[in-house]
């Protein structure tokens, strides 16, 4: 369905110089194409100059370079003018995405919001665990089948999916509106205040930015494309029906419904679960059609399922500095719960500190809170590096 998410650049000026090589080599004749499809842009969404930063840095997830986004805060009002035609030049897209960029003024806000939202929930939920979803040797991680890989190429999507979506309802982009659910019109929608979140448009839109064609034979295009799809997956399955009630002194004489989305970081608590029972797979042939397929062990009775994050290779430990990550030396933990299992057996340090908190807080007529600041000592674990 779509190509492979191949890996992660991590300094602009690296990228566009392997790019151009690339581009060249492509121009000479008799040179050998890349076995991987062309389609391997999903990850080129997932570039982003960190909020609040005014270096550029990366959330490393990019087909064959990142999509480049200048500092700048996220706004919920579509740009104005030409502004949206220079957001679109200052990402790296094929000509056919600048197209529907420049042709759709709210979808490069859109872009930069589905990259706040899949980082953000990245590491909010490793938090605790050993890869904590650095940016720090994303591009190698990129280049391997791990669970980890898994996992970014699942909530990158499903950002994506969910922002596209949200963007159509709260109007952010001009060729989309609320979700096409029967019985409410548009203009009814935008009466009442209910406008649902227009997942249908968001997955059908998200395939022609991407562009289909048939999976390729390759194994790892094949997993790739599987993880894409199940973090789409588990956008729709946190679709639910909302409804709103009309009526005098609120009476339910007329009752409007909508479809709404869950709030994002469910979607990411579900694709943690899918990461924490993620299969490794293998390539098979099905002996009906001929083509090849992914398969995993059976477990409770079951095949390997489209909900299923897969991977193909086991992960390394992360403990210490590598290609992959920076290690788990200096990382805080907690002393009962996390410190075992993050510092590796390497043991943890402990310090004081003081934290200042409000407290002994009353309620002034009328209407104010008034509190005093405690200073409170308390232990702090930091894992050791050796």
């Amino acid at each position: 369905m779509w190509g492979p998410l191949k890996r992660c650049v991590e300094q602009t000026a690296q990228t566009f110089s392997v790019e151009n090589q690339r581009d060249e080599e492509q121009r000479q004749p008799g040179t050998m194409r890349s076995r991987l499809p062309r389609t391997a842009c999903l990850l080129r969404l997932i570039a982003l100059c960190i909020l609040l930063s005014h270096t550029a840095a990366y959330f490393g997830l990019t087909g064959r370079e990142p999509l480049v986004f200048l500092p700048g805060p996220f706004s919920n009002e579509p740009p104005t003018g030409k502004a949206h035609l220079k957001q679109c030049e200052q990402m790296t897209l094929t000509r056919r995405q600048k197209r529907l960029c420049r042709r759709e003024p709210g979808l490069a806000e859109t872009l930069r919001e589905s990259v706040r939202l899949s980082l953000l929930e990245c590491r909010y939920q490793f938090r605790n665990e050993r890869w904590n979803c650095s940016l720090d040797g994303r591009g190698s991680l990129l280049k391997r089948a791990f669970k980890e890989t898994a996992f970014l190429l699942a909530v990158s999507s499903a950002a994506l999916t969910h922002a596209l979506a949200k963007a159509c309802s709260s109007g952010r982009m001009e060729r989309c509106t609320c979700d096409d659910s029967p019985g409410i019109q548009h203009r009814e929608a935008w009466q009442w205040g209910v406008c649902g979140d227009n997942l249908k448009y968001s997955t059908k839109f998200l395939k022609k930015f991407l562009g289909q064609k048939r999976v390729s034979k390759d194994l790892r295009a094949q997993v790739d494309a599987h993880n894409i799809n199940v973090g789409i997956r588990a956008v729709k399955s946190g679709l639910k029906t909302t409804c709103k009630c009309h009526g005098v002194s609120g009476s339910c004489a007329v009752r409007t419904c909508w479809k709404q989305l869950s709030p994002f970081h469910d979607t990411g608590r579900l694709l943690k679960y899918r990461y924490d029972t993620a299969v490794r797979v293998l390539s098979v042939t099905n002996a009906a059609t001929g083509e090849t397929e992914l398969a995993g062990p059976r477990r409770h009775g079951q095949s390997l399922r489209t909900t299923d994050l897969v991977y193909l290779e086991d992960s390394p430990s992360f403990c210490r500095p590598s290609r992959y990550s920076p290690g788990t030396g200096g990382r805080s933990c907690a002393k009962d719960t996390s410190c075992q299992s993050l510092c590796c057996g390497r043991g943890y340090n402990t310090a004081m500190r003081l934290t200042s908190l409000s407290c002994h807080c009353q309620v002034r007529w009328c209407c104010h809170v008034e509190c005093q600041t405690c200073v409170r000592e308390e232990e702090v674990y930091t894992c050791k590096t050796a």
